[in-house]
């Protein structure tokens, strides 16, 4: 049993005041884990920064609430469990989920998505599924986020919303498996399930684009083109497996003629499966008709600002292409996590090359602000010196 078991801990997070102003590192309050929760170390590890956090910490989150600890994309190890907690146990080394997986609901008993139900509504409102929190600072309360709050030393999470990893597999590693490398990957092999000898059209290459490409690549796919007005990015994109690399801007196009239009004479039709990873609801649009006429599938992968709307002519869809939506890849996340991360230590998988970067946890907003100019795939923080 920890010696920390049952206390409320200090500890170490960056915690977000108010939309728009950047992270503030702090002391807060961690309460033990309530039934069925569990709380996380993360002081000697390691959570990385990705786009979702940026959304909600910019204020375009519907959702959004402040003051909270952010984070989602994280792993450590169990520093303590609460009653009936069957499945942890202190010591074991974990990744927190975003999509929890109770296997109980409707959902998780229908193989044809992966969107537990179970918590959504207390997750969404920023607690724990009692509707308390475990964070405060300063004698205030903090919400929750997307049930993970990674930005912390320590966390506590619904034990739904964890799963248990090898505990050979590096830390540092597999905490990108919390998000945005299993969204992009699992939208081509679960939600799309593209076929051998298909072409492939990715709009935005940033680690979630990239994933797309890895998994395109794995599923055998002849063409896959990577789309982004950041021409620096082509080479990484080449290195997970795009045949060739377009940018929108350089492209001369005829008066009155779409980048889209473009792209179906150009691609025989357009593209067998495209991907939007950029959250931007005009290239969605792109995406969908650039997709051939038939046959082909748009997959929106990013998420856009609240409010926002997606459009596009009805005679797009009456003529085949299908719309379809992923979140989190399609995973099964409690089952299908510990999968990925064994397929990375057996080499079927890329992690390693998509951090980019490495800072300490006090850092957190050089770690953002790189992140908006589009100068990095990952940034993994530390909660100790580098």
């Amino acid at each position: 049993m920890s010696s920390t078991a049952g206390q409320v801990i200090n500890c170490k997070a960056a915690v977000a005041w108010s939309a728009k102003a950047p992270l503030s590192i702090e002391t807060i309050q961690v309460a033990p884990p309530k039934a069925h929760e569990v709380r996380v170390k993360f002081q000697i590890l390691y959570t990385a920064v990705c786009h979702t956090d940026a959304y909600t910490l910019d204020g375009h989150d519907p959702e959004g609430l402040f003051p909270v600890v952010l984070g989602h994309e994280g792993s450590g190890i169990v520093e303590s469990v609460g009653e009936g907690v069957t499945g942890f146990a202190p010591g074991d080394h974990v990744v927190p989920l975003y999509v929890p997986q109770c296997k109980e609901c409707e959902y998780c008993k229908n193989p044809k998505t992966n969107l537990c139900q179970k918590i959504r509504i207390s997750q969404g409102n920023g607690f724990m599924p009692d509707g308390s929190s475990r964070f405060t600072c300063n004698g205030k309360q903090l919400f929750h986020f997307m049930g993970c709050s990674t930005f912390s030393e320590y966390t506590v999470v619904a034990d739904i919303s964890l799963c248990k990893v090898n505990p050979e597999a590096p830390l540092e590693k597999v905490s990108l498996l919390g998000c945005g490398i299993s969204t992009g990957y699992g939208a081509v092999l679960n939600t799309c399930k593209v076929e051998e000898g298909s072409t492939v059209a990715v709009w935005g290459l940033g680690a979630v684009g990239l994933a797309v490409i890895m998994g395109a690549k794995a599923a055998g796919a002849k063409k896959i083109v990577g789309i982004d007005l950041i021409e620096s990015k082509f080479e990484s994109a080449k290195f997970f497996g795009a045949t060739e690399c377009i940018n929108p801007k350089s492209v001369e196009l005829p008066e009155g003629k779409s980048f889209q239009a473009w792209l179906v004479e150009q691609f025989d039709g357009g593209f067998d499966y495209t991907f939007e990873c950029i959250g931007n609801v005009h290239t969605m649009r792109q995406a969908l008709e650039a997709a051939h006429k038939g046959w082909g599938v748009s997959c929106i992968i990013g998420v856009a600002g609240a409010g926002q709307e997606i459009a596009t002519r009805p005679f797009q869809l009456v003529t085949g292409r299908t719309w379809k939506g992923t979140a989190f890849g399609g995973w099964k996340s409690v089952e299908s996590v510990p999968r990925l991360v064994d397929d990375y230590m057996n080499k079927k998988l890329l992690i390693d090359e998509f951090i980019t970067h490495r800072w300490n946890i006090d850092d957190i907003n050089t770690a953002f602000d790189v992140l908006h100019k589009g100068e990095s795939l990952r940034s993994v923080l530390a909660f100790e010196k580098i």
